[in-house]
């Protein structure tokens, strides 16, 4: 990016930090931390609506991006876009209405927008009973899919306000998302776990060393100290994540591709999931809570809706350039009930993926003409994720991964693939995913493995992004993966917060001249731990 459009970039961003940081921060603060931070003094218009929660943009292609925001209440949504910051030429869009039923979040499918062209963005909200009365403007930027090959950044990882740790301006807030923005991505792929909507808050934690861990925002967000069982705790999940001042940054200048697991819901939920004797939710039916989940879920995710036969459709493709495409898997949705996981043959109990994804995915491999192919998974391929126990007492698996072995259960799927990529001679896949909660290099070699029809490839792990820290996990051989790299919390010890620098998200660069992609995991300063580039094929 020249110096030039940097400078209107950051510039343009700022003129927009008074809105974007108009939230009420005194009272939302436990003891001496309200003390520290007065609160921010809006003289506004009763009659103008508020979007203190900034914008997202999302799902960009070459000519069109999704711009999503919110209000404080039920009003309609407006978007001005421009090719320059002082918006001279602007184009005005009239959207959606902002209402209850959607949280006050609306979004605008802008279209017919230039190709690899920055575009200026800004959000407004009006009064339905007078529309001159307007919020007051949010600011954001992107650029589209190039036009030519040209040099490509974005960054990736996972779980975010994990296992009750939220916002402590202690703490700095959720200093990774800041991390991302300082390395100027193309975009952003969030893996999933966008929410903890199982994860109450409590306003301070005890830390080991005597210290204390605080939660703000919860006098603002009270629906963050319970699981979320309605479709507003859903709702409010993801609106409590707006509060930080690093994350509506991020979101004002970095363009997102949203996947989902299992926290947007419960823990590692499918449809057989058993919450009878989960003391903490009153609502059992676990088919009702994923309803409401995936409203607030679509609700509050900047993603682009499919055909109206498939609106609630997660998994899709998105081409970004000459170099890459990405396929966004949605290990979540179609997979049958977690189990053993041993199965001799496949069924409906071992399907993880689901056989029409299945399709879709060989489909967009096959037809690709991008030099790189980036499979966005929720979960890792070759780590064992327990689930606890069956009724015979044996291991249930949360993941693909069931031990040492031939292929069984879940697996069947992955190897499918896995021969699929190698006979089909579709060169330059790279597997990118998070949950696990550290990060991870593996790389899986058909010469260590019980199952060996397929070419070598990579599978990079990152996160968490701001949540308890975890691992490492076992690697189960069978389709033989090997340990590169990996940082977790020393043996012994689990879900340190994030002021014990543990958090972690990838960076993928590709070449322009040589195509070559380097794979960089980082922690929440910035700093580098580990690099890996990887030579394009040529087919």
């Amino acid at each position: 990016m020249s110096k030039r459009v940097e400078s209107s970039r950051r510039g343009f961003l700022k003129s927009s930090a008074g809105a974007a940081g108009g939230l009420l921060l005194g009272g939302c603060l436990p003891g001496v931390l309200a003390a520290r931070q007065a609160p921010v003094v809006v003289a506004a218009d009763a009659s103008r609506p508020r979007a203190d929660w900034g914008l997202q943009i999302g799902d960009v292609l070459a000519d069109r991006a999704i711009v999503w925001s919110r209000a404080d209440r039920e009003s309609r949504l407006v978007v001005e876009w421009s090719l320059d910051a002082q918006f001279d030429q602007k184009q005005s869009i009239v959207g959606p209405y902002a209402l209850e039923a959607s949280d006050y979040t609306a979004r605008v499918d802008l279209s017919g927008l230039p190709q690899g062209r920055e575009i200026y963005v800004r959000t407004m909200f009006q009064n339905l009973d007078d529309e001159a009365a307007e919020s007051e403007p949010v600011n954001g930027v992107f650029r589209t899919r190039p036009r030519r090959r040209e040099g490509l950044r974005f960054v990736w990882g996972g779980d975010t306000a994990g296992q009750g740790w939220g916002i402590n301006p202690d703490d700095g807030g959720m200093r990774c998302y800041e991390a991302m923005r300082a390395v100027d991505p193309d975009f952003f792929l969030h893996s999933g776990d966008t929410i903890y909507a199982d994860g109450p808050m409590k306003p301070e934690v005890a830390l080991a060393d005597g210290s204390w861990w605080y939660n703000a925002f919860l006098d603002a967000v009270p629906e963050k100290t319970k699981v979320a069982e309605t479709l507003r705790e859903y709702h409010r999940a993801y609106l409590y994540n707006l509060h930080d001042h690093h994350v509506r940054a991020f979101n004002a200048q970095v363009p997102q591709i949203w996947q989902w697991d299992d926290h947007e819901v419960t823990n590692n939920w499918s449809a057989a999931k058993d919450l009878s004797a989960n003391a903490a939710y009153t609502e059992k039916r676990v088919q009702t809570l994923v309803a409401r989940a995936t409203k607030a879920f679509l609700d509050y995710a900047p993603m682009r809706s499919h055909t109206q036969d498939e609106a609630q459709r997660v998994y899709r493709r998105i081409p970004y350039g000459d170099d890459l495409d990405v396929f966004v898997l949605d290990m979540r949705s179609y997979r049958g009930p977690n189990s053993y996981n041993r199965q001799g043959s496949r069924s409906e109990a071992t399907a993880f993926l689901g056989a029409e994804q299945i399709a879709w995915l060989k489909r967009g491999l096959r037809d690709s003409t991008a030099t790189w192919k980036v499979i966005a998974a929720d979960m890792p391929i070759g780590l064992l994720v327990g689930d606890g126990v069956d009724a015979q007492q044996r291991p249930q698996f949360e993941a693909i991964a069931n031990g040492n072995g031939p292929v069984l259960g879940r697996e069947f799927e992955i190897a499918e693939i896995l021969r699929f990529i190698k006979r089909s001679r579709i060169g330059n896949t790279v597997w990118l995913t998070a949950d696990v909660h550290y990060c991870a290099a593996h790389r899986y070699e058909p010469k260590q493995a019980r199952f060996d029809d397929f070419e070598p490839f990579w599978e990079f792990v990152a996160g968490p992004l701001h949540a308890g820290t975890f691992g490492p996990g076992e690697l189960d051989d069978t389709f033989g993966p090997q340990l590169v790299f990996a940082k977790a919390p020393p043996k012994g010890q689990s879900n340190l917060p994030p002021s014990a620098n543990y958090q972690f998200f990838g960076q993928v660069d590709i070449d322009a001249r040589t195509r070559a992609m380097t794979v960089a995991l980082k922690d929440s300063t910035g700093a580098t731990l580990f690099a890996q580039t990887l030579e394009a094929q040529r087919r």
